[in-house]
């Protein structure tokens, strides 16, 4: 797949790397989950100038050190020792051609170090510390591990806090660029193959390249590829998750198997999960791993018990729901059986990813100061009523866009529909001005 998109980031790189050659070291920090594309990007950023790319695998660091002075000597055409046995020894002999030569230095998963040896990253602050003004290196760590990499670089103790000149956190293409990979690879698509590949990838470019390489453009083809023998998407969420978490994942992954299910509120995945305590496990979850967002009905306040939480990565959403909860089919081979479980309920599925995408396609408008969806719940049940889909607050005036999400237009009631958008209007925006809508297939 061609290289798509990233512009803002490829020029706060540029900007980056044209300050460290020309007038001292540059220090950036990228992140971003497993498979959205860190390493591409970097390289793509790199293109035509002295680079030395070094990646961190688990390994002995004498053996590392000794391969990663092979690679420097090749890619700077200069001379490392090959006998250096620690990195922080190599990072300085790597500075020190800095003086003399201006560079890209990149350290790829230099998170890893945290289980090599933690004692790195104090060695290459202070290292940096005393090069990083007489030298010309563009040194870029990048990690996939966000919860690590957090703690590296933003930590207040830890000692590599406050070095960064920049940090890039890389999301999933937004769903404009989504729409122009597929038009690429199927000019004639229709709008049911986009929410298809939206609602397996949620935008990460190398799902989508799996896919579309495959000339997976439909959704039953898109189905069967992720849910065949030896499929990559099949492991793919226990090593995204099991990075993360570490070894004590059980009850972490009970609670997103939970929200994957629909049982989204605190009460009822108390409820699935037994007699484990959640209210820590969602805050973790919420804040430190990201993986998970708090919704509230739009403008309610803080404190209100109102409130779901739904899994924010569109790929781990259907591998809980389908691939977690249908596991006894995938151990016993019967593949073909579970890609038509899926087929039948993603009319069901897909019309609430399809909310997702019409929320993610205003934001990207960068008209409204906020975006979301809106209900109340009865007092004394814990039932709600009057749900909106979507409702959106201008940013510039006094107007609210307020919509329905179907995925087929025959299934949208327009009285009931005005019924719920007139108890809104009394309760929040009775001075706004409100536009409405009905959002299908045919609006994407």
């Amino acid at each position: 797949m061609k290289f798509y998109n990233r512009e803002q980031e490829l020029e706060l790189l540029a900007r980056t790397r044209d300050i460290a050659f020309n007038n001292h070291s540059q220090m950036t920090a990228l992140t971003g989950r497993r498979r959205i594309g860190k390493t591409r990007l970097i390289l793509k950023s790199c293109e035509d100038t002295p680079t030395v790319y070094l990646f961190i695998r688990r390994s002995n660091e004498a053996t590392l050190c000794s391969q990663f002075a092979e690679t420097t000597s090749r890619s700077l055409n200069t001379y490392i020792p090959s006998e250096i046995t620690s990195f922080v020894s190599l990072f300085e002999a790597l500075m020190t051609v800095g003086r003399n030569l201006s560079f890209n230095l990149v350290i790829d998963e230099f998170q890893e170090f945290f289980y090599i040896n933690s004692s790195v990253y104090s060695g290459i602050q202070d290292v940096w510390d005393r090069y990083k003004d007489t030298t010309h290196v563009n040194f870029i760590a990048s990690g996939s591990v966000y919860t690590l990499m957090h703690k590296i670089f933003m930590e207040y103790k830890e000692p590599l806090y406050g070095r960064c000149d920049s940090v890039v956190r890389l999301k999933p293409f937004t769903t404009a660029v989504l729409k122009e990979i597929l038009s690429d690879y199927r000019p004639n698509y229709k709008n049911d193959d986009l929410l298809a590949l939206y609602t397996l990838t949620g935008g990460v470019p190398k799902y989508i390249e799996l896919l579309l390489d495959k000339k997976c453009f439909t959704m039953p083809k898109m189905i069967d590829a992720v849910i065949q023998e030896n499929s990559i998407f099949l492991e793919e969420g226990n090593v995204l998750l099991i990075q993360e978490f570490g070894k004590k994942y059980g009850n972490y992954y009970a609670i997103l198997s939970a929200i994957a299910s629909g049982r989204n509120t605190a009460s009822e995945i108390s409820e699935s999960i037994g007699s484990v305590s959640i209210g820590g496990l969602l805050q973790r979850l919420e804040e430190d791993y990201e993986v998970i967002a708090r919704k509230r009905p739009v403008l309610a306040k803080e404190a209100t018990q109102s409130v779901r939480y739904e899994i924010t990565d569109n790929f781990l959403r259907f591998w809980f729901r389908y691939i977690v909860k249908y596991q006894d089919f995938i151990q016993t081979g019967l593949f073909s059986k579970l890609a038509e479980i899926v087929k039948v309920d993603y009319p069901t599925y897909s019309g609430l990813i399809l909310e997702c995408y019409f929320r993610e396609q205003l934001k990207e408008k960068q008209q409204y100061k906020a975006i979301g969806s809106w209900w109340e719940t009865s007092k004394g049940k814990d039932i709600d009523q009057n749900e909106i889909d979507i409702v959106a607050i201008s940013a510039e005036s006094p107007k609210v866009f307020i919509a329905e999400v179907k995925r087929q237009r025959k299934n949208f009631k327009p009285e009931l529909f005005q019924q719920k958008v007139e108890v809104i209007r009394t309760k929040l925006f009775f001075k706004e001005e409100i536009e409405t809508a009905c959002l299908t297939l045919e609006d994407m």
